[in-house]
């Protein structure tokens, strides 16, 4: 599956809303694997979103409904720490990292962050 095919995916909470759009595949090039996917959420014809990044391990392919899976409710995802399409934080930064995993798993054992 190329990844150009998975552009613009919708994503759908755990709860079933539609939150989100896949907008970026973001590769660990050291170990060749998917590290995070960026999602666009909010806003209006791309004006006001923010992205967010979500661990790969979050998401899963409901290839049925032609959309993504996530391991967290709707009202978790308007919480989740998101930055600006102009200012993308490291990814390689460990503290950055971090703070996403661990917001992430307290999403999917019902405790916030």
């Amino acid at each position: 599956m190329a990844a150009s095919t998975l552009d613009g995916n919708s994503v759908l909470s755990s709860d079933g809303h539609d939150v989100e759009s896949l907008k970026e595949i973001i590769l660990d090039v050291a170990s060749g694997r998917i590290a995070y996917s960026v999602l666009s959420s909010g806003g209006f014809l791309g004006i006001g979103d923010k992205l967010l990044a979500i661990p790969w391990s979050a998401l899963t392919l409901d290839t049925d409904n032609r959309c993504f899976r996530l391991a967290a409710t709707a009202d978790e995802v308007r919480h989740s720490p998101g930055f600006d399409k102009d200012a993308w934080p490291s990814m390689a930064d460990h503290v950055w990292a971090t703070t996403v995993h661990q917001h992430m798993a307290a999403s999917r054992t019902g405790r916030t962050t």
